[in-house]
């Protein structure tokens, strides 16, 4: 199975005990329930990558010490976190229906991407140029997912029971999804996976930024690990759409976090990258966006920059995947209008 990169937030060091004084006990019994579960995704090839913590923590850690990574004799204190969503977290009726998600139009042109100053995989940071395109507004649903189960009789994922989506979720992101189901969806809906630079460029447009609404990470814009680490509480996706603060330059919803989603592509060294992997080549598949949850590997960092870059082989499915798909422009889709 397949692996990936962990990103940090605090120095190698910190232990899980030292996590739980920075996020809470919600978050380090997270953190202990889950190393069970990473096996099933992870193989013994995970590197553990360390980020040390900057200012810009303070939007996850709540009165951080100078030894955690701030300013000697500074102490960071992380804003409130607003509990109540844009939309209700579980509801019965859809508000989005089983059709295939609308669509938005990727302009033509030159976009940076990658990351010099994090990951060895995310940099050396580049220029692409690609053609026009169109990308989901949302993730897939359960409820649209369930469309496509019933007019193919593809199989069911792990979370349904008698082929349909757990009560108040059918407008989640459906998960339990591997690359092949995701692919076998968007072929359905006439569409097709995003690659790895469009996916990017969707999530952060043309200026380069590090999360989809800017460059400063905030609790209250994505469904992430450290929005439920400081509810206290367990965690679960939301219906897409729950955080329009967080859209996209182009519109999109749940570009970070939320789950993570498929794409195209391999997981390649960017143009330039001189950090050697045994894991580059035609093996693993890139999934982006970060998601709701972060098992123990990724310990209290977060997932949710748009240049991060996860990889798994093709047959993972676990409850933080999950997919939107894309199309050539050429392809008569009409852009969303809102």
């Amino acid at each position: 199975m397949g692996s990936r990169g962990v990103i940090s937030g605090v120095p190698s060091q910190c232990s899980k005990t030292a996590c739980a004084i920075a996020l809470g006990a919600a978050a380090a019994s997270a953190m202990a329930a889950s190393s069970e579960e990473c096996v099933l995704c992870h193989t013994a090839d995970h590197r553990n990558v360390v980020i040390p913590a900057r200012e810009g923590c303070s939007e996850c850690h709540r009165n951080v010490p100078a030894h955690h990574g701030s300013e000697e004799g500074k102490t960071l204190t992380a804003l409130p976190v607003q509990e109540k969503l844009a939309i209700p977290q579980y509801y019965e009726e859809s508000r989005l229906g089983d059709k295939p998600n609308p669509m938005v139009l990727i302009p033509a042109g030159p976009f940076v991407m990658g990351w010099d100053d994090r990951l060895p995989d995310e940099g050396p940071s580049h220029t692409v140029t690609l053609p026009a395109y169109y990308i989901d507004l949302y993730e897939v649903t359960n409820l649209q997912y369930k469309a496509f189960m019933n007019a193919t009789g593809h199989r069911s994922p792990a979370h349904f029971r008698n082929r349909t989506y757990p009560a108040g979720k059918a407008d989640h992101p459906v998960t339990y999804v591997t690359w092949y189901d995701a692919r076998d969806y968007c072929t359905w809906a006439g569409k097709r996976l995003p690659t790895e630079a469009e996916w990017e460029k969707a999530a952060r447009g043309t200026d380069g930024r590090m999360f989809p609404w800017g460059n400063e990470f905030n609790i209250n814009y994505a469904n992430t690990p450290q929005r439920w680490a400081r509810l206290g509480r367990e965690g679960d996706t939301t219906p897409v759409g729950a955080f329009p603060q967080g859209r996209s330059p182009y519109g999109l919803y749940d570009m970070s976090g939320n789950v993570w989603e498929w794409t195209a592509s391999w997981y390649q060294p960017h143009p330039g990258n001189t950090h050697p992997s045994e894991s580059y080549g035609e093996k693993y598949k890139v999934l982006k966006g970060g998601s709701w949850w972060d098992c123990s590997f990724y310990k209290c960092g977060i997932s949710a920059p748009v240049f991060n870059r996860a990889f798994f082989l093709r047959s993972t499915r676990n409850k933080n995947f999950g997919f939107r798909c894309a199309a050539d422009a050429g392809s008569g889709r009409r852009r969303e209008r809102e």
